[in-house]
């Protein structure tokens, strides 16, 4: 089992229409994403999240039930509000974000029970939580327990810069945090913040997956790094893209219970998670065109 725990929210995708910018409401939040990639492609998961209560976190809640998930933990924290990510998209698909976390629950999360613990052969976090010191230092104790427990340990950078505020804020929560990973994704730009040093000799023990857009992605682990190609197509809207590779590279991954793979395995299992993001931007939002493994198997 894949369990993703973490930040749950309303994506607020903005669209100009007529003499007016109209926002239409979507279910996302990058450890959501990646619960809903996994159980599409056939997998199983455990997502844990918070919401406010309020319509939003309704919302979100009966939406979370109907995926389906093998376990699913919700808190409905009452005197607290649901996260929103107001999301515009340019024509090419690209997207820029603004969020509103006032007062919101995204940090405040379940505790995890020994039981689901031990279902687990992956833990992925998401990253909003470490931003809030009691988000910080729960992810820090459930990775701790994770690791303990002989299972793997997965996060998605994921940088948003108004979450943070301050950078240097952000720096130094990423840097107590990563070593504890084996699974780590970036995009392009979020490797310049730390620098190729940085990556080169503190991450060199995990499976460091690096996404480039229309170019694919790329891995690097102990010393090796390889390219891996994707599919063309025209984005319609690139909101998740990131999320669905993801989930398709722990599908892939959770059933090694190991990232010391050959040059070979790897490019199999990234290749099919470049499929799944490419495939999940042809329709609005991060979880509407997710793909089945049926349908990525067409394009292998």
């Amino acid at each position: 089992m894949i369990l993703c725990v973490g930040e749950i929210l309303a994506d607020m995708l903005g669209e100009k229409k007529r003499n007016g910018y109209f926002y239409e409401r979507k279910a996302g939040g990058a450890p959501f994403n990646v619960a809903c990639a996994v159980k599409k492609l056939g997998g199983s998961v455990a997502f844990a999240g918070a919401v406010g209560n309020d319509s939003i976190g309704d919302f979100l809640k009966n939406y979370a039930e109907k995926q389906k998930f093998d376990e699913l933990l919700i808190s409905v924290r009452k005197n607290k509000n649901t996260t929103l990510a107001f999301v515009e998209i340019s024509d090419d698909g690209e997207r820029s974000f603004g969020f509103y976390r006032k007062n919101t629950a995204d940090s405040d999360l379940p505790q995890i029970s020994d039981e689901l613990l031990s279902k687990a052969n992956i833990v992925h976090f998401g990253s909003l939580m470490l931003s809030e010191k009691s988000g910080l230092d729960y992810a820090m104790k459930l990775a701790k327990r994770a690791k303990e427990a002989g299972k793997l340990v997965s996060f998605d950078v994921n940088h948003r810069s108004d979450v943070f505020g301050d950078e240097n804020n952000a720096m130094k929560a990423y840097l107590s945090f990563l070593p504890l990973c084996d699974i780590i994704k970036f995009s392009e730009d979020e490797t310049e913040l730390f620098g190729e040093d940085y990556i080169e000799r503190k991450l060199k023990n995990s499976l460091v997956l690096i996404t480039r857009g229309a170019k694919g992605c790329e891995w690097r682990h102990n010393g090796r790094t390889e390219r891996v190609r994707t599919i063309k197509i025209k984005p319609v809207d690139a909101t998740g893209a990131g999320d669905a590779f993801l989930g398709g590279a722990l599908f892939g991954l959770y059933k090694e219970k190991t990232v010391d793979l050959s040059a070979e395995k790897l490019e199999k299992i990234l290749l099919f998670a470049n499929v799944c993001g490419s495939l999940n931007t042809l329709g609005r939002g991060a979880t509407d065109s997710l793909p089945t493994r049926q349908k990525v198997a067409k394009y292998l």
